[in-house]
């Protein structure tokens, strides 16, 4: 097939990075690639794991075409997207907690300052309890590696556009992803930690421990926001056909052969640079036409 699905999508960001435009094509209904994820739990959390992923496989969809590779199975889609959903809900209710001068306009969203103030806990439990299910989910390709430490030191020769694709070791995800991944998982072991003071209030702990949480639990909810915007931009803007792979599940050939080229080679035995070269000469000879 001349072209693989999204691969024009790509362009808009890699155009700035010297990467050809690649003509977008609808694909056909084909074989799928895999996804690594699971791996590294404890028996019995894996057994659990594998079993939702498999449940979910039952009542959700795994589309994908001819040109493009599984990227996630329902379960991990399922798991982003009630992170995201409770990620927000603590962040908007919190913010007219945190400063009811500025954000007061919240509030009615959730009945009012004091229902803002009796859910905004239950929010953030539910953030943290989904995110820890994504954790395990994800705990083997999240961890770091050699070609993690040589992606981070090609960082700025990347974004600056002196490599028209990621370093040929990039694997299912990049350090990038992994490095925002641990953040996360920090920051809801802080969350927890300063949540429960707070909740418990100083009566159980006592001023000191409460105040220190509060100023722990605001550091930690700014970082975070910071590090959810740049996710949010790479994974529409700065990086096109990314978001497809939450909703839909699967990426196209070109996508995973210039952002992720390790798992390119992984999944389908074939050279990414060679699929990119060869994807190129065809778009330049369907021009020349």
């Amino acid at each position: 097939m001349a072209v693989q699905a999204c691969a024009g999508c790509i362009l808009h960001a890699r155009s700035r990075r010297g990467f050809a435009a690649l003509r977008h094509r609808r694909p056909t209904p084909a074989a799928a690639g895999t996804a690594q994820e699971g791996g590294l739990m404890p028996t019995a959390v894996e057994r659990f794991d594998d079993k939702a992923r498999a449940a979910f496989d039952r009542i959700g969809r795994n589309e994908v075409y001819q040109g493009e590779l599984q990227r996630h199975r329902v379960y991990t889609r399922f798991l982003h997207w009630m992170v995201a959903v409770f990620f927000f809900l603590s962040l908007f209710s919190g913010f007219g907690i945190y400063l009811p001068w500025l954000f007061r306009w919240f509030t009615p969203l959730f009945g009012g300052g004091p229902l803002s103030r009796a859910l905004h806990p239950w929010f953030g439990v539910l953030f943290v309890f989904f995110f820890a299910l994504q954790a395990l989910n994800w705990l083997k390709p999240m961890s770091w590696t050699k070609a993690d430490s040589a992606w981070m030191r090609r960082l700025r020769s990347t974004i600056s556009g002196e490599e028209k694709l990621d370093p040929p070791d990039t694997g299912f995800f990049n350090a990038g992803q992994k490095v925002q991944f641990w953040e996360i998982v920090i920051g809801c072991v802080v969350y927890l930690i300063t949540g429960i003071i707070l909740w418990a209030g100083a009566r159980t702990f006592g001023p000191i421990a409460v105040a220190f949480s509060y100023i722990l639990h605001d550091i930690s909810a700014i970082i975070m926001l910071g590090g959810i915007f740049i996710h949010m931009y790479l994974s529409t803007i700065g990086e096109p056909g990314t978001f497809q792979a939450m909703t839909r599940g699967a990426v196209s050939e070109a996508w995973a052969w210039t952002f992720h080229p390790a798992w390119y080679k992984e999944v389908t035995g074939r050279d990414p640079r060679r699929a990119y070269e060869e994807a190129r000469q065809r778009m330049e000879a369907g021009r020349s036409k």
